[in-house]
């Protein structure tokens, strides 16, 4: 069930209520996206909703009920998430990521540093450090899966690292600018085939079809596309943060390239290249882009 409480809370020059679920955030995330708020009005384990907007919030089902109520639906629920748990979380992955580069490339400290600033820059909603921590959970499952014990390598890591390093809403010249940025940053870290074999792997992310034979490339494609079989809480959440990367794009031209992005995806066969990512992400992620597709084609 939606909950909402009273628009008492001041800010930005207007007052604004707190949206809730009190049975899962994919029951939010889908109701935010039926009201139209934006990615930025998500806070954690509510939605910020402008008092201008509460009638519409009742209207499409949120039940009024008192402050005190949203937070105890939320806790009852395993769902409230305060501002100290949430930054601490955030510090937590920044650290494991920082800590991560640090044992590629000791001595490029300031280099990881320059990264992270490019993945934290403010225009990003998906194509952030929580992404990147993703892709490398996502990277170290498939390569343990596949041969227990095995490192995926410094090479697929720092591919990793650049893959949406430079990222300004461009399909292609993005992943294009990335792989200079690559082969310039580490010229003179790693040997040149090295940074050779990097650029490649970025370059990939652009179309994510790998040649036949291409285990490396098979991973790091695998891996970014992990979040289309993540579970409907995160689908969701992923799928408006990328619609929140092109909100200046009116509704109607979003709808048609989101599509044509969907249309590409299903022609990928198979969607996934591993065998551990066909077992594990193959099922969920058609069930998302279908749903997602529904959603599209109805808006």
């Amino acid at each position: 069930m939606l909950l909402v409480d009273p628009p008492l809370w001041p800010a930005h020059g207007t007052l604004f209520a707190h949206l809730v679920s009190d049975t899962s955030l994919a029951e939010l995330h889908g109701f935010a996206d039926v009201l139209g708020l934006p990615v930025r009005a998500f806070d954690r384990d509510h939605y910020d909703l402008p008092a201008s907007r509460y009638a519409d919030a009742v209207a499409a089902g949120a039940r009024e009920v008192s402050p005190t109520e949203v937070v105890r639906a939320l806790r009852r629920a395993g769902l409230r998430r305060t501002k100290p748990q949430a930054l601490a979380a955030e510090r937590r992955r920044d650290d494991l990521l920082r800590a991560q580069w640090a044992a590629l490339l000791p001595r490029a400290v300031d280099l990881g540093e320059d990264l992270l600033g490019r993945w934290s820059e403010p225009h990003r909603r998906y194509h952030t450090p929580q992404h990147l921590a993703e892709l490398h959970r996502a990277m170290e499952e498939l390569v343990a899966d596949l041969r227990r014990g095995t490192d995926p390598g410094r090479t697929l890591r720092l591919a990793a690292w650049f893959h949406d390093a430079v990222y300004e809403g461009r399909p292609g010249d993005d992943e294009e600018a990335s792989a200079v940025l690559a082969e310039r940053s580490l010229d003179g870290l790693v040997p040149a085939r090295e940074v050779e074999e990097v650029a490649r792997l970025v370059r990939l992310t652009a179309a994510h079809r790998p040649a036949d034979g291409d285990p490396a490339g098979d991973v790091l494609v695998d891996g970014d596309l992990a979040i289309l079989g993540a579970d409907e809480a995160r689908y969701l959440e992923y799928t408006r943060q990328v619609r929140a990367e092109y909100q200046d794009v009116p509704a109607e031209d979003f709808r048609r390239g989101r599509l044509a992005v969907l249309h590409h995806l299903a022609g990928l066969d198979p969607l996934y290249r591993t065998r551990s990512g066909q077992a594990w992400w193959t099922d969920p992620a058609q069930a998302n882009l279908a749903e997602e597709e529904r959603r599209l084609r109805r808006a």
